[in-house]
């Protein structure tokens, strides 16, 4: 895999009012039709041509683009580390990142690059587009455009976002907050159990009680996220050939399990004591909730009560695409279970509400 530095000529004064890296790593936002009519990644040495826009900035814009791009339904851990150590050595010189993604697994990226970058302190903001920026009724100049002004925008010589967020369709959401809703409108992703953190019309508005605060530490990047981990979602009528075929698969450390409601699970027998029989066995298990605007509370109802005493780790109001990278991040932090546990129960990044 090649990274290839492009700046693109804005022609921008000496003193620019920013500099942004925007890292390309594939996805519908940078494609055009070649001559036979097919797909293809765009060049972005051209980029001024397909959105001229771009001219009237003060910014120094750089693109970073991974060769060969990225279909986002192919993306691995290797690549969000990759992404997160091409962040961490741009760091110094770069007042803000737009990550320019598919939109199929953006969620789970924004959500993976917010534990990797611990202290973070200027924006990283991702976006992508549903229809490529080679058509005319593209939606990809208005994101792209939108999400350079937003890694650009300062107050009092400090970025106004100091975190890992999506920028999509007008909306600001915090990355580990997003979840994808729509394949055929522009509107792609909603945040529902978290404010958005800004919204663009005529102006950009900012909601700045919304965002993380400033750290006092400098950045700190991970290098390592553990896939052993599974996705089990819960449904009337699971065996318990499908719940084995799970819980003991070889290697698995850590499982997100996606239960109804609040975090209630059926209380056959068989189902409980498989469950407490992977956690006997040093499996983390985290529940999180199967509706979109779900928080578990674990206890509520006697159906999760027995989820709380067998030693299951609530998840609040996380989504799966959070949940599932947290418990990589975390477990890949390879610490005792008594701290694993207790990351695993807090609050982050921002991804629940406490």
């Amino acid at each position: 895999m090649n990274v290839v530095k492009t700046s693109i000529d804005t022609a921008a004064p000496a003193h620019s009012d920013a500099s942004i890296l925007i890292i390309y790593t594939g996805g519908t936002v940078g494609m055009v039709y070649d001559e036979k009519h097919s797909l293809v990644p765009f060049n972005f040495s051209q980029i001024l041509e397909k959105v001229p826009e771009l001219s009237n900035f003060k910014y120094l814009l750089t693109v970073l683009s991974i060769e060969p791009a990225i279909d986002s339904s192919n993306v691995s851990l290797g690549d969000w580390l990759m992404l997160a150590n091409l962040i961490r050595d741009n760091y110094a010189d770069y007042d803000g990142f737009v990550v320019l993604h598919g939109t199929d697994t953006m969620a789970y990226s924004a959500s993976a690059l917010s534990y990797l970058l611990e202290n973070l302190a200027k924006p990283v903001i991702f976006t992508g587009a549903q229809v490529p920026i080679g058509r005319t009724r593209t939606d990809a100049r208005a994101n792209l455009i939108s999400a350079l002004q937003i890694a650009a925008t300062k107050i009092n010589g400090k970025s106004v976002v100091p975190e890992v967020c999506i920028y999509f369709h007008n909306l600001l959401i915090r990355g580990n907050r997003a979840k994808k809703v729509e394949s055929r409108h522009f509107n792609a992703f909603k945040s529902e159990n978290y404010p958005l953190l800004a919204k663009a019309g005529i102006s950009i508005d900012f909601y700045e009680n919304a965002m993380l605060p400033h750290p006092e530490r400098p950045l700190h990047v991970h290098q390592h996220l553990d896939d052993n981990v599974a996705i089990l979602k819960l449904f009337p009528g699971i065996t318990p050939q499908v719940m084995r075929g799970v819980l003991e698969a070889p290697g698995l450390r850590g499982l997100v399990l996606e239960t109804f409601g609040a975090g209630n699970a059926p209380t056959a027998g068989w189902l409980l004591e498989m469950l407490e029989d992977a956690i006997s066995r040093g499996i983390y298990i985290l529940n999180v909730s199967q509706c979109d605007e779900g928080r578990v509370d674990q206890g509520k109802y006697e159906t999760s009560k027995f989820l709380l005493n067998m030693g299951v780790i609530g998840g609040d109001d996380i989504t799966t695409e959070a949940a599932i990278t947290k418990l990589m991040f975390v477990l890949g932090l390879d610490l005792p279970s008594t701290q694993t546990r207790e990351l695993l129960a807090s609050n982050l990044r921002g991804e629940i509400s406490i």
